[in-house]
């Protein structure tokens, strides 16, 4: 089985590239997200590869790293979630938003994606909650004890954040969708806030860190 194509990037398609590894074309399908970051046609390539051979058809998927890798597993496992839709789903979200959407039941961050309606949106949250914390992304690492997860920078397994307990944090979040926020920027801002205080705020002032934070964030600057 293929694990990895590295070689010289030869076409790029609408859901799919050619890489050329020592003169042979491979046709590796890919998220929109992976597809965006890849160099010009003509320059170097790598791709972690999962390769999935049937009688009628052998395909294969490319990602840019082993978390990507994973993460498509993971969605593929649900129901209804084909190998098309988990790229898709993907191409709309990072692992780190994943995660989030998943822990925050932000069942709206996959509805709004084509092909994804309420119900599997609802589904993909259901079925994946207790599984999310448990895949490390750039971003999100799972810690032990009562706390769902964590936030590390840099390197995988470094903690510097950890998940916010349940003191004012779901009320918190409930005044921020109140607010027009999503669940998933509710409870990142939530879980940096909680954080900052030591999980020692009142629910006020937990609010309107949140609040800071969310101001600070590249999505509302982009809204702005």
């Amino acid at each position: 089985m293929i694990g990895r194509l590295r070689g010289k990037l030869d076409e790029i398609l609408e859901d799919s590239v050619i890489l050329d590894v020592g003169g042979v074309g491979y046709h590796v399908f890919c998220s929109s997200r992976t597809i965006a970051a890849l160099p010009q046609v003509g320059e170097a390539a790598q791709l972690i590869i999962e390769m999935h051979v049937r009688e009628d058809h052998i395909h294969m998927y490319g990602f840019p790293d082993t978390v990507e890798r994973d993460w498509f597993r993971l969605l593929s496992t649900v129901q209804r979630v084909g190998n098309k839709m988990a790229l898709t789903i993907l191409g709309a979200h990072s692992p780190q938003a994943l995660a989030h959407a998943i822990i925050a039941k932000d069942t709206t961050a996959f509805s709004r994606i084509s092909g994804v309606g309420p119900k599997l949106a609802e589904r993909i949250v259901t079925e994946l909650k207790d599984k999310a914390t448990k895949l490390p992304t750039s971003s999100f690492q799972p810690v032990s004890g009562n706390t769902a997860t964590a936030i590390v920078s840099g390197k995988k397994g470094k903690k510097t954040e950890a998940a916010p307990a349940a003191n004012h944090v779901d009320d918190a979040i409930s005044a921020l969708v109140n607010l027009g926020y999503s669940r998933s920027e509710a409870y990142g801002a939530a879980l940096k806030a909680n954080t900052a205080t030591e999980g020692k705020a009142g629910l006020d002032q937990l609010i309107k860190l949140c609040l800071k934070e969310l101001m600070r964030s590249p999505h509302n600057e982009t809204q702005e």
